[in-house]
């Protein structure tokens, strides 16, 4: 029996030769990779390779030099240039046999199906010495769980998600955990809001981001910019304690961008601000496309969303908003007399979407040109009162809308989270 061998690091392999082609988009690496690390693995590398017996030999040779495991995905099946199998052999320098359980298993699926047995998935039953079979319910392509004799791991998986996905989880990961896996790992992500990753950078400073432990590290997401924080434990402390001693750091500051934690999304967010509440959305989009609706998706508490043209008439129906005002102070405002709606056009349109609706909430948002850049008008209207702001967003060549649409969450939320701050308590 292979010696215990605790694995802290690893490569990944995507094998075949329709990803390098970009026939077809490789998912497997990134989910395995957040496994992994979610678990306390560093993942050194992930590597996409064609259907070449050289290529992918050398890279599970390389890989065990590199790392404690190298976990390959792809090129198990029963075809010529399925070279998976061989690779692992010809880099453990051992020689394949076929496994009879595994055989016997295969003719058993075909003599079910009533067919013959293609003598070319015997390959599918080979097995070295140093290999166990993982079985594979979902395919006919069993995996392979090796434990090198002088240390180091290989994990062979298939290629198809709806295969390696349950492979991974049922079979290779308790034999992982089994032999030792990963550290004591721990992480924390602040989603920011209203600031620039390079804002973000600055603010925080150089000293901190190059850090190694913790390692504090941002990302320019779709939805946010974001701010992981990890850390492995050592002798300065546990994981989490270091997590915890800097996000101090980091909230210090970044405080007033923090919007969630984690993956939330704007329509996790939002709908837990009106959740609580127990009030429901309606809203009115000029200008955006409709991105203000597509980026919350399909949810049950958005009651009503129109979609207007910026150069249809019934845009300008309530007179213009077009200033330059960038807040209308903080917090809401109570509700304005109705004769003096032509000055403010986009709050009647707010109290109007909450009317449609039947909502507690009215939202509406015009975009709409300021020179080289963009103006994100917003106006809230719910029970509280009455709010409407302006937002510069930056020109892209495309993807405008959601940009507006990211500014008026913002707003949303923040007004949200005011209001649920004055509620009653119960009791």
């Amino acid at each position: 029996m292979p010696a215990t061998h605790h694995v802290l690091t690893a490569e990944l392999l995507s094998i075949g030769t329709e990803l390098t082609v970009g026939d077809t988009r490789d998912t497997n690496a990134g989910e395995l990779a957040r496994s992994l690390t979610s678990l306390g693995v560093r993942v050194l590398r992930l590597t996409a390779l064609p259907d070449d017996l050289a290529s992918v030999t050398a890279a599970f040779s390389d890989g065990l030099s590199r790392a404690d495991m190298v976990v390959s995905t792809g090129g198990l099946g029963p075809t010529p240039d399925d070279l998976t199998r061989e690779a692992i052999a010809a880099a453990s320098h051992e020689t394949v046999v076929v496994d009879p359980a595994t055989e016997s298993w295969l003719r058993e699926l075909w003599t079910r199906r009533g067919m013959p047995f293609p003598e070319l998935n015997l390959k599918q039953a080979w097995l070295i010495p140093s290999a166990e079979a993982l079985p594979n319910p979902n395919g006919t392509a069993p995996g392979w769980f090796v434990r090198r004799p002088g240390g180091g791991v290989i994990v062979a998986l298939p290629g198809p998600p709806r295969e390696m996905r349950p492979m991974w989880a049922n079979e290779a990961l308790p034999r992982l955990q089994a032999i030792g896996l990963g550290a004591d790992v721990a992480a924390r992500t602040y989603r920011l809001a209203g600031v620039g990753e390079s804002q973000v950078a600055e603010l925080l400073g150089e000293s901190l981001l190059r850090s190694t432990n913790p390692v504090v590290a941002t990302y320019a997401r779709v939805e946010a910019v974001d701010v992981r924080i990890s850390a492995v434990g050592d002798d300065q402390g546990s994981a989490g304690s270091l997590v915890e001693t800097a996000a101090e750091t980091v909230l210090a500051s970044l405080g007033p961008y923090v919007w969630a934690t984690g993956e939330t999304t704007w329509g996790d967010a939002v709908g837990a601000r009106l959740g609580a509440l127990g009030w429901t959305l309606a809203a009115v989009e000029i200008a955006t496309g409709g991105s203000l609706a597509a980026l919350f998706g399909d949810v049950p508490w958005v009651r009503f969303d129109e979609v207007i043209a910026g150069d249809a008439p019934v845009a300008h129906a309530h007179g213009t908003d077009d200033g330059d005002d960038d807040d209308d102070g903080a917090g809401m405002t109570p509700a304005r007399p109705h004769d003096t709606a032509q000055r403010h056009g986009l709050v009647e349109f707010a109290r109007q979407a909450r009317e449609l609706g039947g909502s507690e909430v009215g939202i509406a948002v015009r975009m709409r040109d300021r020179t080289a850049d963009l103006a994100v008008s917003i106006a809230i209207s719910s029970p509280n009162g009455e709010r409407r702001v302006t937002r510069q967003v930056f020109r892209t060549g495309t993807g405008n809308g959601h940009r507006a649409a990211l500014a008026a969450a913002a707003v949303l939320l923040e007004s949200l989270a005011e209001q649920e701050q004055e509620q009653p308590s119960a009791g």
